[in-house]
């Protein structure tokens, strides 16, 4: 059996993010047949312009984005809340993957949405918009998929979400869910 690979695109670009940490502690938890890739370079992507979306011509970070989804089996989106919706570079990076539309590298992808805020209910709002951005874009929305963890701030303050057991189960449920979710060509 082969590793599946799960692409993970982190909305936050602050260093030191806790949903940046929030990712490794996915990577390091991953059952052996999964790959968590965590792509570094949203920062790098510009803001999505048809005028520059020509073939040949496609910036090269969002032409090195557009591959990894493309070779990724399925997304896992981790972002914070950003005044109560998805932060700018991870909204870019949706509008790099839904072109060209219809086919482009979220068509049918099934794709998850986690994440960490301050707040009391962890970024809710920013996962729907999320799942409502990657849906319209035609990603395959893996709704079963689902984590807010709340408190960031103050939950991470000194221990990595990695140490924390009650996140390290809910990874576990993440992951379980994945597992389940059928693929476009499992069904």
């Amino acid at each position: 059996m082969s590793k599946k690979t799960v692409l993970t695109l982190v909305g936050s670009l602050r260093a030191g993010s806790t949903n940046q940490q929030l990712a490794e502690a996915i990577q390091l938890n991953a059952p052996d047949q999964v790959n968590v890739v965590i792509h570094e370079s949203l920062g790098n992507i510009p803001f999505y312009n048809e005028d520059i979306d020509v073939e040949g011509q496609v910036p090269a970070a969002a032409a090195a984005l557009r591959a990894a989804a493309n070779d990724a089996d399925t997304l896992l989106l981790v972002t914070p809340e950003h005044n109560g919706t998805v932060p700018a570079s991870l909204k870019n990076a949706i509008d790099w993957l839904s072109r060209p539309f219809g086919a482009g590298a979220l068509a049918g992808k099934p794709t998850a949405v986690v994440g960490t805020a301050f707040g009391q209910f962890g970024g809710v709002w920013a996962q729907d918009e999320a799942r409502k951005a990657v849906g319209i874009a035609g990603a395959q929305v893996l709704e079963n998929v689902k984590m807010a963890v709340p408190g960031s701030m103050v939950r991470f303050a000194e221990v990595h979400p990695k140490d924390d057991a009650e996140v390290v189960e809910q990874i576990k449920g993440v992951f379980d869910a994945l597992a389940e979710a059928r693929t476009p060509e499992a069904a």
